[in-house]
């Protein structure tokens, strides 16, 4: 079976975790390559590489800046990947309620038994 390519869509892109730090430090405003190799500490011919990827799938956009390109991001292709996501957020809510529930009863016995505060049992 063949491999999927890397560049088809942003969930490809992302998947990677350097490119998702990428994303991150550019999330802060745009940034030239060599600040992007600095913050990252790996060598500038890969961070051009996960840049590659990034910029096919319409991620970051860069332009010239005097000598320098500057890369910055662009949300919209992450769209997709937070509609996705967020069909899952009911879930997540519905479990952190739960969660809360079991953490008050913890903190406050008497109110999971069902008993107010000085009765005796």
């Amino acid at each position: 079976m063949a491999r999927a390519a890397t560049t088809t869509d942003a969930f490809n892109a992302v998947a990677e975790p350097r490119r998702r730090q990428i994303l991150d430090l550019l999330a802060g405003g745009g940034r030239p390559v060599n600040e992007l190799v600095q913050a990252l500490g790996i060598p500038q011919p890969l961070v051009s590489k996960h840049l590659r990827v990034l910029r096919e799938v319409g991620l970051v956009q860069v332009h010239d800046r005097g000598r320098q390109r500057v890369y910055r991001l662009d949300g919209e292709p992450l769209r997709p990947i937070y509609e996705w996501v967020r069909r899952y957020e009911q879930t997540w809510n519905a479990r952190y309620d739960l969660l809360d529930t079991v953490l008050d009863e913890l903190q406050h016995p008497d109110r999971a038994s069902g008993q107010h505060e000085g009765e005796t049992p």
